[in-house]
């Protein structure tokens, strides 16, 4: 497919010079004269890569706008660009706003050249690596031997015969797409599309025309969220960031299973299963007048909770062993080992919880492959921010101020706790690795006031 370049500058020689350039070079070029047709042309139709006059014709930076414009609308999107009147703080400027590259006129064919050639590298670059992070995604599996996460399992396996709405909460990290995916692949609609849309990156001035579409004057058509996962699952995350306003809305589509596009008069049917989720208590937003209670209860038809991993930390072994393997599944390195038993991975409080534990990981298993020698629970210790530890004991300058026997007790106390969480509360495992009788082991928790774990 031939890659496609829109071309915006008020000046016609310099523009014409540019698309004649980039068209003996095999591209297919789109031009724009001023800010209102670059507008136009962005809105019919995103490009491969845009080149941008700073200044066209209603200010000294319009075209830095339409950079923003661009930005807002596609991130990875490439942006050459170009002034006659340039300096280095200009430059600057445009490149902290997201610019691909600056280019100072006049400029040689091979520069141009250049520049546009190295933006589509680039950009196939970040698409080859999102459609193999996807691919990889989809083969992910919800990892855990708690109960809760056994739970959350049978509820997936209940969930793919049926068409219920599912609303997924749990702390950010915790698995929430993972699991909603999990929902969708195993579902009669898997052939289908699965859309994500973010509640908390949708533009809040575009709320409707991004969910719902548009119909444009010159007859073409913006399909929305809605028609995108048409017959397949449509992924509503972090949905407690919707304006209340646009609630409504979404409400009357659930109610009467149809909508309009903005612009249009034809009601197109709904046929799509909802899933939402959310990182903050959605009952406690329902309660605070954020969030609309009677879409709460269309959408919380099957609610899934997925806790912290501090608060599933027997889990931690089995997914330091599951991303071990997968990370050298996709970057085709050799399996590195870690330790479970290292007893940071239990009193860290993990803030980012299962994708923070997949960071660190990643970080782990590249390091050991590009290094000689690695100390790997070292590496753990540097990486994990000492503020977030969930330590039980005192530090130590406080300790010095207790008396013997109470800081002996603090210290066993917290290590008893630490050896009982990472053995899921079997009392003859955690006896057998501390060195102690089970009996005696026993004793010692009922005397340091210390529950059983489960």
């Amino acid at each position: 497919m031939t890659n496609e370049i829109l071309v915006i500058d008020d000046n016609s020689d310099i523009r014409m010079l540019i698309s004649s350039i980039l068209n003996d070079n095999g591209f297919s070029v789109r031009e724009a004269a001023n800010f209102d047709q670059a507008i136009l042309e962005i809105n019919k139709k995103l490009p491969n890569v845009a080149v941008i006059d700073v200044k066209l014709d209603k200010g000294d930076n319009d075209g830095i706008e339409l950079l923003n414009h661009i930005k807002k609308i596609d991130n990875d999107l490439p942006v050459i660009m170009i002034s006659g009147h340039a300096n280095v703080q200009m430059a600057v400027d445009s490149l902290k706003l997201g610019a691909f590259e600056f280019m100072q006129k006049p400029f040689s064919t091979e520069r141009l050249l250049n520049f546009v050639n190295r933006a589509i590298e680039n950009i196939d670059l970040k698409k080859a690596k999102s459609i193999l992070e996807s691919k990889l995604f989809h083969s992910y599996e919800v990892i855990g031997q708690s109960q809760a996460m056994e739970k959350v399992r049978d509820l997936i396996a209940k969930l793919g015969s049926a068409g219920s709405r599912v609303f997924i909460s749990g702390p950010a990290g915790s698995g929430k797409e993972l699991v909603a995916r999990q929902i969708h692949k195993k579902s009669s609609r898997s052939t289908k599309s699965f859309i994500v849309v973010s509640g908390a990156l949708l533009d809040p001035e575009k709320y409707e025309l991004q969910l719902f579409g548009s119909e444009n004057k010159d007859g073409t058509i913006n399909y929305g969220f809605f028609e995108q996962a048409k017959d397949g699952t449509l992924l509503i995350d972090e949905i407690s960031e919707i304006p209340l306003e646009t609630q409504a809305k979404i409400l009357r589509v659930l109610i009467e299973q149809k909508f309009k596009r903005i612009n249009g008069s034809k009601e197109i049917n709904v046929n799509v299963r909802i899933i939402s989720t959310s990182s903050k208590d959605i009952r406690e937003e329902v309660d605070k007048g954020n969030f609309r209670e009677d879409l709460y209860h269309r959408l919380n038809v099957v609610p899934i909770f997925l806790p912290a991993l501090k608060d599933r930390t027997e889990d931690i072994p089995l997914l330091l062993n599951y991303f071990s393997k997968k990370i050298s599944e996709l970057n085709g390195i050799s399996e590195t080992k870690i330790n479970s038993d290292y007893d940071l991975f239990y009193k860290y409080g993990w803030p980012g919880n299962v994708r923070e534990l997949r960071n660190l990981v990643e970080r782990i298993s590249i390091l050991a492959v590009n290094e000689k020698q690695i100390n790997i629970n070292s590496l753990v210790k540097d990486a994990l921010s000492q503020k977030n530890i969930k330590d039980a004991s005192e530090s130590f300058e406080n300790v010095l101020s207790y008396p013997l026997k109470v800081a002996r007790e603090r210290f066993e106390k917290d290590y008893l706790t630490s050896q009982l969480k990472k053995y899921k509360g079997n009392i003859s495992k955690t006896a057998e690795f501390i060195g102690m009788e089970r009996s005696a082991l026993h004793r010692k928790l009922k005397t340091l006031g210390i529950k059983d774990i489960n």
